[in-house]
């Protein structure tokens, strides 16, 4: 419940003015311009030091396996009805899709992990350029993100009372902090490719620009088969699961900052639980 002493109580009666769709459009256009934010930053310096982007790779790591629990899986566990084992086989279930999803579009997409050589590109064989195959991969940690938000913001049209806009809100302002290292984690590493300053920074914003999609897409999905709001939170929290053991935890392990990423991680999980308990 929102206090009234709250800072973000005039954000939250501004969404609550609007249809929850131009919400979700909304929120995750926010998100993808802070991408674009952290993108930008290669305008204004040389390089980013690998201590500093692995602390950061750590801290979205942190933020969205916080966002899976606090913002998408106990939410869909609480509004499922039964009892025992089974009032968690929906969350189950959608968990389970949302990771294996996440797995298909690893092994079928041709991606590149921001540390990796060049010969551990995975997906099926191409002969796209490193440059493409390092975007791909951001683009799919934007995938689950975008769609988080939009099934809250659904949730919340279809009147699901576990679904708040104050919930919705958190979870955009947590990915949209975690999406300003993201958009860095792209930018620099394709400067130091060779490419312009300009190109680095279209390439880095571009890779979010999938969340606005997902977004309207999981609150549209949502509206029209209200049923299937706790099986679309937890799908979400599965996909973002996957991509956070999959991919962002094994770019923070390929150097001696490990410490530095696992601090980061702890400080992503905090902001985003304080964010979630805070707004939700």
């Amino acid at each position: 419940m929102i206090e009234n002493h709250s800072l973000f109580e005039p954000l939250v009666r501004y969404f609550e003015g609007l249809h929850p769709v131009t919400g979700a459009l909304m929120a995750t256009t926010f998100t993808w311009l802070v991408t674009a934010a952290g993108a930008a930053l290669v305008f204004f310096f040389r390089d980013m030091h690998r201590k500093t982007l692995d602390g950061m790779l750590g801290f979205t790591g942190g933020v969205m396996v916080a966002a899976s629990f606090w913002s998408l899986l106990a939410p869909a566990i609480e509004m499922s009805k039964g009892e025992g084992f089974a009032r968690a086989i929906p969350s189950a279930i959608g968990f389970a899709m949302g990771a294996g999803f996440l797995f298909l579009l690893d092994r079928l997409l041709p991606h590149l992990h921001i540390n990796f050589p060049e010969h551990r590109t995975e997906g099926v064989k191409t002969r796209l350029n490193k440059t493409l195959l390092l975007v791909l991969a951001i683009t799919l940690h934007n995938i689950p993100e975008g769609l988080a938000v939009g099934v809250l913001f659904g949730g919340v049209a279809a009147g699901i009372p576990e679904a708040s806009i104050g919930g919705a809100l958190a979870l955009a302002i947590g990915i949209g902090l975690q999406n300003f290292p993201e958009g860095i984690a792209v930018s620099f590493p394709l400067r130091r490719l060779g490419l312009s300053r300009r190109r680095s920074f279209m390439y880095g914003q571009f890779s979010a620009i999938v969340e606005p999609f997902a977004g309207v897409i999981g609150a549209l999905a949502v509206i029209q088969m209200q049923p299937i709001l706790p099986y679309a939170l937890a799908f979400a929290a599965g996909a973002m699961i996957y991509v956070v053991v999959e991919e962002v935890i094994p770019e923070t392990q390929q150097d001696k900052y490990t410490d530095v990423a696992t601090l980061g991680f702890i400080g992503g999980f905090l902001v985003m639980m304080m964010l979630d308990v805070g707004l939700g």
